[in-house]
């Protein structure tokens, strides 16, 4: 039994569905099914894949981060202002957009983590002041918020547009992160505490894991993955702007549930929420080809993210609870018995 449930885990279902979709989408629409545009099509979605993987570490701990949304608009108007205002070479502007991340994560995994605030609360709060933030920055480089800098050098624009090997440059940082969070989280002593803390956070601190630091540290490493995803989602539409990951909150979100991470915390994995995340962004994807508005786009995650809560928690509940009116007469006079 042990066996056949290793072959059917629930990422075993997530490449189904994902392989469904192709198929099912390739039947209306026969462009679909053409590799290069399968690939080109991470593009459109490729915010939500690297975020996904990052944030997996938080909701593992226990916590809750709706914040990387913004900070992906903080950080690519950073990088915008440093470029044409600051004068920066574009290359040079990375790290620092990098850092500005890590320092928004810091802030929020600070508050969550040491004084004892929802992470919910915090990461509400940080979503307006990121984005708010940004906007303050985006008027300071004599733009409005929504016109956003554009204009960047060729080679910096090539970086998300263009190939390597014949594949998309956004596919190959995708790989490269899952390959990085892969072994972070499932093969490090680090990674282990993540899990720990997610279990049982007094037991863990009990053992000598300082669980304060380890819950910090992973707003911090989601905060560098949203800035990752700024500075990729800035080369390939070539301007930075701060309305830039607005509407990432849902998806992001969906695609770590979906991935088979339990919201309460202490169970999840990377390879699950990487599938995810393209099982989502392939829906996207497909549904609009097929001809699907982009206004309704967000109600089928939502769909889906209410499934995969219900099927996690009836999973975990050890199958479905009927109310005591809904089962037989001879059930109730069985629990009647065992009451007595």
């Amino acid at each position: 039994m042990d066996k056949i449930r290793k072959i059917f885990r629930w990422e075993t279902a997530l490449v189904g569905i994902l392989v469904a979709q192709i198929f099912i989408f390739g039947l209306i629409n026969p462009r679909f099914l053409k590799i290069n545009v399968l690939l080109g099509s991470v593009n459109d979605y490729i915010s939500i894949c690297i975020i996904a993987l990052f944030v997996t570490f938080v909701i593992i701990t226990g916590g809750m981060d709706i914040q990387a949304g913004s900070i992906v608009g903080l950080t690519s108007i950073v990088m915008g202002l440093l470029w044409k205002v600051g004068g920066m070479n574009i290359w040079g502007t990375i790290p620092i957009v990098l850092l500005v991340g890590a320092l928004c994560g810091a802030f929020s995994g600070f508050l969550i983590a040491y004084t004892g605030v929802q992470a919910m609360v915090v990461t509400l709060g940080g979503m307006f002041l990121f984005s708010g933030l940004a906007v303050v920055i985006s008027n300071a480089a004599v733009s409005s918020a929504f016109q956003g800098i554009s204009g960047f050098p060729a080679e910096f624009v090539q970086l998300a547009n263009g190939k390597s090997f014949g594949i998309p440059n956004p596919f190959i940082i995708f790989i490269v992160l899952i390959i990085f969070a892969y072994l972070l989280l499932h093969k490090t002593k680090y990674g282990r505490k993540i899990f720990l803390v997610g279990v049982n956070t007094n037991a863990a601190q009990y053992a000598g894991i300082n669980t304060k630091l380890v819950i910090m540290s992973t707003y911090i490493l989601s905060g560098m993955g949203a800035a990752i995803a700024g500075i990729v989602l800035t080369s390939y539409l070539g301007s930075s702007r701060a309305d830039f990951g607005a509407e990432l909150t849902l998806p992001i979100v969906t695609a770590v549930v979906l991935g088979g991470t339990i919201i309460t915390g202490g169970k999840g994995g990377v390879i699950g929420t990487a599938l995810a995340s393209l099982v989502i962004g392939i829906l996207k994807f497909g549904l609009q080809m097929v001809g699907f508005s982009t206004q309704y786009l967000d109600i089928p995650v939502g769909i889906l993210l209410i499934v995969a809560v219900a099927i996690r928690s009836v999973s975990a509940a050890g199958g479905l609870k009927f109310p005591t009116f809904m089962k037989s007469k001879g059930q109730r006079q069985k629990m009647a018995g065992s009451a007595k």
